[in-house]
């Protein structure tokens, strides 16, 4: 019989590896599922995508030669249900097959039920003597890490718990673990409109890194605060609750009805803007304003394992491009005196601090350092030019987090 949560981890992979989409946008497009079906489709693809290297150099003692596309990513599936999930043998086993036949593959049945089952019996030994975090990252993204490398790709290969911002006031969800830092840690598999409070707004999603940016702004009670790229809201939220007058602006309709929604639940008031940030022009000029810029999001890899098999290199050149139109655009937007914070969910430097250099150089714009006490609860993601830089390697024992890069700009009076 078939089985719907393989199909549609196959159906994910494959738009994955061979289309290039992203996997929620896979997620999306697939036909009606029920939800415990469509969670395990996920899983399972994640689970692929996020140990691909590992699960290839697992298989290839048991292959002769390179099989089609379409017959690795279901030996991959099978993979990945032997040695990560605990899926029993004859269960990974059968509905391989019987998905290799239901994809039209009959000649490759023989291979599959053989690979997989001598697999079995090597179980997660096969695993024992490679170096997994190195197999699992691509040499370009490896090489641009740095000393940092390591600690980040052993993050990765463990999936993300899940961090909320707390409206002011709101208790914490039962279960939740306060942070240094202020946000509330869920465990692993939460899900979030479960909670109790989720209805009455009194909390979002939002990792403990990404939360640190908007801060950095130190938005005064009733300032005029533009959130610039705001989609999916919520650091707009946060800008809201720290007392800002929020104008949040996105050039994605859809994007930007992300946020109303989100800030509907929240019961938070803001001007909202579908426009490019490069060709409008409001009334007056903002003396605060956050730019949580689009890049690589290579600092997400935990929660989008398919990040590790769709960037390239030249991904990198592509965004420090839209990055600096953005800056552009963010400078003619501030007020003399006033304050931008740029930021990216991304560990590639080129996005950060080399961002900052050239709109300091183009622009006239001056670093303001971030000081100690601002990053009291978490000193070591405090850079040397006075930035903030974190990475998932942080926080090992408590779950680590997500990359961000943010770094606090003036505009001389």
């Amino acid at each position: 019989m078939a089985d719907p949560t393989r199909d549609a981890a196959y159906a994910l992979i494959s738009a994955v590896l061979e289309r290039g989409q992203g996997l929620d946008a896979a997620l999306d497009a697939l036909p009606p599922l029920e939800p415990r079906d469509r969670a395990a489709a996920h899983m399972l693809a994640a689970t692929v995508l996020r140990h691909e290297g590992s699960i290839d150099a697992a298989l290839e003692p048991y292959l002769k030669k390179a099989p089609p596309p379409p017959v690795r990513h279901i030996l991959r599936l099978g993979a990945a249900q032997l040695l990560y999930m605990g899926t029993a043998a004859h269960a990974a086993v059968t509905t391989a097959v019987t998905l290799t036949d239901a994809k039209k593959l009959k000649p490759f049945t023989g291979l599959v039920n053989a690979v997989l089952r001598k697999l079995a019996l090597a179980g997660t030994a096969a695993l024992a003597e490679l170096d997994q975090p190195r197999l699992d990252t691509p040499s370009w993204l490896w090489a641009s890490w740095g000393s940092n490398a390591r600690a980040i790709a052993v993050a990765h290969q463990s999936e993300a718990p899940l961090d909320l911002s707390l409206r002011p006031g709101a208790a914490a969800p039962p279960g939740g673990m306060m942070l240094p830092t202020g946000s509330v840690r869920m465990p692993i598999g939460t899900r979030v409109t479960t909670l109790p409070g989720f209805g009455a707004g009194d909390f979002w999603v939002q990792d403990a890194a990404a939360a640190l940016p908007a801060r950095l702004l130190q938005v005064k009670q009733g300032e005029r605060v533009l959130d610039l790229c705001a989609a999916p809201g919520g650091k707009t939220a946060q800008l809201i609750a720290a007392g800002g007058v929020v104008t949040a602006l996105d050039r994605d309709a859809k994007r930007l009805d992300i946020v109303r929604q989100n800030l509907l639940r929240l019961h938070m008031p803001a001007d909202l803007v579908c426009a490019d940030a490069a060709d409008w022009q409001p009334d007056e000029k903002f003396s605060a304003i956050l730019l949580d810029a689009p890049c690589t999001a290579t600092g997400t890899i935990r929660r989008h394992p398919e990040i590790l098999r769709l960037r390239r290199p030249h991904d990198v050149v592509e965004m420090t491009a839209q990055q600096d139109r953005l800056l552009a655009a963010a400078a003619g937007l501030l007020a003399p005196g006033g304050r931008l914070v740029y930021a990216v969910c991304s560990l590639q430097p080129e996005e950060g601090e080399a961002r900052i250099e050239a709109a300091c150089s183009t622009h006239g714009l001056l670093l303001d350092e971030i000081t100690d006490a601002e990053l009291a609860a978490l000193p070591q993601a405090k850079t040397r030019a006075g930035a903030l830089r974190t990475h998932p390697g942080l926080w090992a024992e408590q779950g680590h987090m997500d990359g961000f890069f943010a770094a606090r700009l003036t505009k001389p009076a």
